[in-house]
Order: structure tokens, then C-alpha cells, then sequence
């Protein structure tokens, strides 16, 4: 056992070349976390952030920190958007009344599985 972890024989010098190579996928997922979250943010909100502040708001507040840029983020989005009409009671159930579909628009196996 001692000599197949000495660095003597092949298989020694190859487990000493897996482990590192393991390391260093270790230290580049762990390194790309913060560029990933940028993209991602980017492409499912349209907010542009840098990694490094991410990495400073983990940095700060570990996930937590995170979590509250991500949602100061967001909060600040939409309220460039404007705020939100919110319709009264009347005008949903007038909606909800007008959107009900005639009858040549129900699918014929819908009428079929009523009878």
C-alpha cells in the first residue's frame, strides 16, 4: 500500500495527477459561481452586475448577502416599470363575463365528455 502512494511508480505519479487536476476543476467551480449568477441574472431579468460585486456581496453576507442584491435588484427594476394597476372587483368579473367562449370555440371533446 505504501508503494502505491509513494511517488516511486507510475501510479503514484498518476493518483497525484488526478488529484490535482481534481483540485483544479474544485477551484474553478468554485471561481465561476459569480460570472454563472451574471448570466443568469442577465438573461432571466435583463440586470447587468458585475461578478466582482457579487462576489463582494458574498464576501459581506455569504448567501444572504447575495440574496438581498438580487432582490434590491429586482425591486429597483420594477420600479422603473411603473406601478402596477391593479383592477377593481367590477372590472375582473365584466372581464370574466366577456372572455367566456362561445360555443363553436369549446372543443368537441370537451362537449363529448359532459354528456
Amino acid at each position: 500500500m505504501k508503494a502505491l502512494f509513494g511517488l516511486a511508480t507510475p501510479g503514484g505519479w498518476g493518483l497525484l495527477l488526478a488529484a490535482m487536476v481534481l483540485l483544479l476543476l474544485l477551484v474553478v467551480a468554485f471561481g465561476s459561481r459569480s460570472y454563472v449568477f451574471c448570466q443568469y441574472l442577465r438573461t432571466m431579468t435583463g440586470i447587468r452586475l458585475k461578478p466582482r460585486d457579487v462576489r463582494g456581496a458574498f464576501r459581506v453576507g455569504g448567501k444572504q448577502g447575495v440574496r438581498e442584491l438580487f432582490l434590491d435588484l429586482i425591486i429597483r427594476e420594477d420600479l422603473k416599470q411603473g406601478p402596477v394597476e391593479i383592477p377593481d372587483e367590477a372590472s375582473i368579473q365584466r372581464s370574466a363575463v366577456t372572455e367566456q367562449p362561445e360555443e363553436s370555440e369549446i372543443p368537441e371533446a370537451a362537449l363529448r365528455a359532459d354528456s
